[in-house]
Parts: structure tokens; sequence; C-alpha cells
């Protein structure tokens, strides 16, 4: 993957390509219903400017801020109190928040800032294992983009893929393992070739290039694969051997329970 400046460069411009979606909506607009069952346009930028916000209390506990450390440990505590709730609580209390655009504007930001000011080899203590900046940089740009990818459903715009999902491409890859976790599942012990179509037309690859299991196709669709944003039946993603098979039918690149994904169209 790239380097830290690099990826925060790439999750301020997918913050910004969202923002432009939203910025000149109207009330009934922000109050449109998005693909996730029971969220607006209002819940989903309500979830990202919550959860930047935990992230930068938390990325800038790392970096030294003693104060944001503890801050973050009352909202982790909160969690493990509701775990299975807690996401759609405070997205329905920031969807209710005055100001909730220029809010995020400000957290979102604010996060970025605190990721490049975390000295290299820390780890940032999050709801799962911890991770570096890198990391956690590339997660909230994957949340970005997918939570974008609802936001632009919801008003019937495509929105067209840049470089800036090989990220959410990585993440996905990355997290193959877990969404065998998730579903209570041994996974494969023997690797993927994973070979994506960038919307430039460079091949992006993971994996070695001998291995059995093999996905193959467009790195938007594989982006919407592993963030459940379509139907697998409805993207171009090939799948070669009885594992990868299986695989893209549990893909999960976000974290919590299993999702349950979108209906084929």
């Amino acid at each position: 993957m790239a380097d830290l400046d690099s990826i925060v460069d790439d999750l301020r411009a997918e913050g910004d390509a969202l923002d432009a979606l939203v910025a000149d909506l109207t009330e009934d607009q922000w109050a449109t219903p998005t693909p996730a069952e029971g969220w607006t346009i209002a819940h989903q930028i309500g979830h990202l400017s919550w959860t930047d916000n935990v992230a930068e209390r938390t990325t800038s506990g790392a970096a030294g801020d003693s104060v944001a450390s503890a801050q973050f440990d009352v909202v982790l505590k909160q969690a493990w109190s509701d775990p299975t709730g807690f996401v759609a609580v405070a997205a329905e209390e920031e969807s209710r928040a005055p100001g909730l655009l220029t809010t995020w504007r400000a957290r979102r930001h604010a996060m970025a800032d605190a990721l490049v000011a975390v000295p290299q080899g820390v780890k940032i203590t999050w709801f799962g294992p911890p991770m570096s900046a890198a990391s956690m940089a590339t997660a909230r740009l994957m949340e970005t983009w997918a939570h974008g990818q609802d936001v632009a459903d919801a008003l019937g715009i495509t929105a067209e893929p840049t470089e800036r999902i090989k990220g959410v491409a990585h993440i996905g890859v990355r997290t193959r393992d877990f969404a065998y976790a998730v579903n209570q599942q041994t996974p494969p012990t023997e690797p993927f070739r994973i070979e994506l179509t960038s919307p430039s037309g460079e091949i992006w690859t993971w994996g070695p290039g001998d291995a059995s299991q093999r996905v193959t196709g467009s790195a938007a669709d594989f982006c919407r694969l592993v963030t459940q944003r379509a139907h697998r039946d409805d993207l171009d993603i090939t799948a070669e051997g009885p594992d990868a098979q299986y695989w893209i039918t549990i893909a999960q690149a976000f974290a919590g329970p299993p999702g349950a994904g979108r209906e084929k169209q």
C-alpha cells in the first residue's frame, strides 16, 4: 500500500467528494431513505461524523493526547454496553443534531490531521485490534467510500470510481479471514490470487500468481462486493475454485457481525 501521507490525501479527497454530493441538499433531501434499511442520508453522514470523531479521539490519544485517549475509553465502554446497537443509536442522534454537515467537515479534517501526527510504529486503539495509522486511514477511506455509495444510490447518482478505491480493495483482500471468523468458520489455509482492473485500466494484484483459488474482475465491483453495497450476481466478479467461490458470498471489509448484503437486481 501507499505511504501514510498518500492514504490520508485519498481519505481527504474521498470525504470532499461525498461532501460535494450533500452540500446543497434541501431539508427534504436529507431525509431521503438510502439502501441501508432505516437510514436516511442524514443517518449516513451522521454515522460518518460520529465515527470520524471517535477515530480522531483515539488517534490523537495515540499521538500523546491523554485527554483524547480517556474520552475514547469512555466511548469504548459505552459501546461494549450495547455492542449490537451503539452504531445505530449514534447515527440516529447525529442525524438529528443541528449543523450536521458543518460538524462532519470539522471532524473529518481533524481526524486526517491527527492521523499524520501519530509517531511511526505506534498502534491506535480501536473497537477491534489496535492498528497502525495507515491502517486506520485506509479503514476510514473504506467507510467513507462505502457510505458515499449509499448516498449516491439514494440520490439516483452514479458515483464514478477513482483510483482511490485501491485502499478499499486492499482492505477487502486483507479481511478475507475476518469474513470467515464473523461467520464462525475456519478460513482456508491456501492464499488466494486477486486480480482487479482499476478505473484507469491498471491491473492490481494480491497473492501468489500460481494460486488455484482466484478472484478476478472490476476493482470497483470488488469494492462494492466487500462492502456489501451490491449483490455478487450483479457484479463483474469471477471466482475460480470452491473456496474463492464461497468467499465472495461472505466477503466483508467492515467490522461488526455479518452484514445482510443487498438484494439481487
